[in-house]
């Protein structure tokens, strides 16, 4: 009786907290994401990650986007983006390499790191992507970081 008493409250504890039940849908290609945001005319996220040994990144996760106001934040503004540089996890040849264009392309030198950026298919039929800023791990919670981010894309 204990122990189902003890997992309710901690049920209950969790939910009210706001821990988001893995509802968005963070994508690993960036065709995939580019097509996506294009055709939905929204923002993309990028989010430059250590899944495996960033302690900031997994911090970042647990206080800001595994909750349910950053779910709520994104679900109709932005196309999320995992670009991940894990140490011990395999990953697949051809994400490392797109992940490793990415990271140059947008100098990224730490992790974590967000990147917040417009896609655009030029007359030409080229896809470019207009940087409209960055941000990491802020202090503060959920909407500290939500204030930074609405800043950097211009939605309040």
């Amino acid at each position: 009786m204990k122990k189902i008493l003890f997992t309710l409250i901690l049920a209950v504890f969790i939910s009210a907290n706001g821990i988001a039940q893995e509802n968005l849908t963070w994508h690993t290609d960036m065709n995939e994401a580019f097509e996506i945001a294009t055709k939905e005319n929204k923002t993309l996220m990028l989010f430059f990650t250590g899944s495996d040994w960033c302690g900031w990144c997994k911090r970042l996760q647990k206080e800001v986007l595994n909750t349910n106001d950053f779910e709520k934040w994104a679900k109709d503004k932005v196309v999320l983006v995992e670009l991940d540089f894990p140490r011990r996890t395999p990953q697949d040849p051809t994400v490392k390499a797109q992940n490793s264009q990415m990271q140059r392309m947008f100098k990224v030198r730490g992790y974590p790191t967000i990147h917040f950026a417009k896609p655009e298919i030029t007359s030409e039929g080229s896809k470019n992507l207009n940087s409209l800023g960055s941000t990491g791990y802020v202090r503060g919670g959920t909407q500290k970081w939500l204030d930074v981010a609405n800043n950097i894309v211009k939605v309040n």
